[in-house]
């Protein structure tokens, strides 16, 4: 037994010391997810979706998320707290994942020439919107695309700053993956105007199922991610074996 332990141990990343999602992987996402559902933990139990655990950023990038202020690009505002089905969605490519867009009410409301998107609506749906947003920006292996998507769509603090290092360290470009994922459901954990935990659920193009927990703070008038001051993600990504509990959501 102690001969097949080591060998899984050598296979398994979870097991590894090195084994952290550095901060600049809060932008590629995907990449992350990819290499959790090739290699399953030895013994693990497939997960169902969970609360979102508390965070662990300072009180300095709390303080400034609680800042309330309009959208940078003037989209609205609302009271909602809760978002119980799909939005009905415009769907666009961004890399090869399905992205939802509605400029004028939910964001993105600017996108930049080299494809950069931001600004997303104070609402539940725009937060839901953000979250999507940013992961299906991530799955770029560019480094300068990973920097801006650090320095824009990070909340401010001692994690971004740990991102913004990181990011810089990586090499201009890291060979893509042939491994695809798209967005197949999601669940908003709790919202207000100044916080929202947005779960949302994963399939890859061989047909594994996963979820993670983005946690978002409004900031600067639009929704940033928040992640712990050492730059690593505040909650794990999971494997589950089907999209029990989440609300279907998909564009492709």
């Amino acid at each position: 037994m102690s001969q097949s332990t080591e060998s899984t141990n050598e296979t398994n990343p979870f097991t590894k010391p090195g084994y952290i999602i550095a901060a600049a992987l809060v932008v590629a996402l995907i990449a992350a997810t990819i290499v959790i559902f090739l290699v399953i933990p030895d013994g693990s139990e497939e997960g169902t979706p969970q609360p979102a655990p508390s965070s662990t950023s300072t009180a300095v990038a709390t303080s400034t998320a609680a800042a309330t202020g309009k959208s940078i690009c003037g989209l609205p505002t609302s009271t909602d707290k809760a978002l119980g089905s799909a939005p009905k969605t415009n769907w666009d490519l961004v890399g090869k994942m399905a992205t939802p867009t509605d400029p004028e009410v939910h964001g993105p409301g600017r996108t930049d020439d080299d494809g950069f998107r931001s600004c997303f609506a104070q609402t539940p749906t725009g937060a839901l919107y953000a979250a999507a947003n940013l992961i299906a920006m991530g799955s770029s292996a560019d480094r300068a695309v990973n920097i801006k998507l650090t320095d824009k769509m990070l909340l401010p603090g001692p994690g971004r700053d740990a991102a913004m290092e990181d990011s810089r360290s990586r090499p201009a470009t890291e060979a893509p993956s042939a491994t695809t994922v798209q967005f197949r459901g999601f669940i908003i954990k709790n919202y207000s105007p100044t916080s929202a935990n947005v779960d949302l659920a994963f399939q890859t193009n061989k047909g594994l199922y996963g979820h993670a927990v983005l946690p978002l703070k409004w900031s600067d008038g639009d929704w940033k991610a928040e992640i712990a001051d050492s730059g690593e993600l505040i909650n794990d990504i999971v494997q589950i074996s089907d999209l029990s509990g989440f609300i279907p959501w998909s564009g492709a």
